[in-house]
């Protein structure tokens, strides 16, 4: 898996590219994408302070970042924190922010570099979505947002400094959760003990969406899920994108809560036809395409580099 388009969406709202010059969209409709070009002339930092120049631009929803570095691929993500926090009071009314929209031909996800969002987090306290792709460096810090309902953090390798913030964060009306693992390859070091906090139900007592994905360890995840009280509360779990096995599809065969699912994602795993269509019999909405043949030398995430 690569990740090739930009966001179209995010937070219900479209997300339309911003370049000097064009006007503003809707804010009730559209959010702005800031990004720049390997040879680009102006920084995004330049960029971003001539779109806050734009009337109307305090009711703003939401904001995207691209691409920030022009020269450097591996160019860190501080400048554009330090940037957008200084910026909270020319945007009173953002709500939703995803940070790094960055494509493969702009920069491989295992080479973005991230920074310390609590910063960030602490000038935009209202937030009700949140994305940030790239793992590098990447800290949430004490995690406490009181109307987040949306939280996506997507990398090729997530440490466990990561999940644990997550773990341990202040999100009481949290409804959709979705965690890209990672593969030790590209930095993933976290074990399937650390996601044991959201496990009993209690944690994110909104949540309806869980997504533990793109992890060497699946079919491990899968076992501990499969008899989670989480489960039971959940509408949706996401599997998806990692190494799922027979193994780990035989847990959630087993398992009773699956069957009060709505919709189980599996996309992109090594189980047998026979695994696949003993899961499509369940009596519930079961996604298991992308099968990949099985090798037990080679088995690998959807999205690593």
């Amino acid at each position: 898996m690569t990740i090739s388009e930009h966001l179209t969406e995010f937070g219900g709202l479209q997300v339309r590219q911003w370049n000097p010059g064009d006007p503003l969209g809707d804010p009730a409709t559209t959010i702005h994408r800031i990004s720049v070009d390997w040879d680009d002339e102006q920084p995004w930092v330049q960029k971003f302070r001539a779109f806050l120049e734009l009337p109307g631009v305090g009711a703003s929803r939401g904001f995207v970042v691209g691409w920030w570095g022009t020269e450097d691929s591996e160019a860190p993500a501080a400048d554009v924190v330090e940037a957008l926090v200084a910026a909270h009071a020319a945007l009173p009314e953002l709500r939703v922010l995803f940070l790094g929209d960055v494509t493969y031909e702009e920069n491989e996800i295992s080479w973005i570099q991230q920074a310390d969002l609590s910063p960030l987090l602490a000038a935009y306290p209202h937030l009700t979505h949140l994305g940030v792709r790239g793992g590098n460096n990447l800290s949430l810090g004490r995690l406490s947002l009181p109307e987040l309902r949306h939280l996506i953090v997507q990398t090729g390798g997530l440490d466990v400094s990561v999940v644990r913030e997550v773990m341990t964060a202040e999100l009481p009306v949290l409804e959709h959760l979705e965690l890209f693992l990672g593969t030790e390859g590209y930095g993933a070091n976290s074990s399937v003990d650390d996601l044991t906090p959201v496990l009993d139900g209690t944690l994110f007592p909104k949540l309806t969406y869980l997504g533990l994905k793109n992890s060497d360890h699946q079919d491990q995840i899968a076992q501990v899920l499969a008899d989670a009280p989480v489960l039971t509360r959940l509408e949706e779990l996401d599997l998806s994108l990692g190494v799922l096995t027979d193994e780990g599809g035989q847990a959630l065969l087993g398992s009773q809560a699956v069957r009060g699912l709505k919709k189980l994602h599996l996309v992109h795993h090594f189980m047998s036809e026979d695994m696949v269509a003993r899961l499509e019999a369940l009596p519930v909405q079961v996604d298991v395409s992308e099968r990949q043949e099985d090798d037990d030398d080679w088995r690998f995430v959807a999205l690593g580099e």
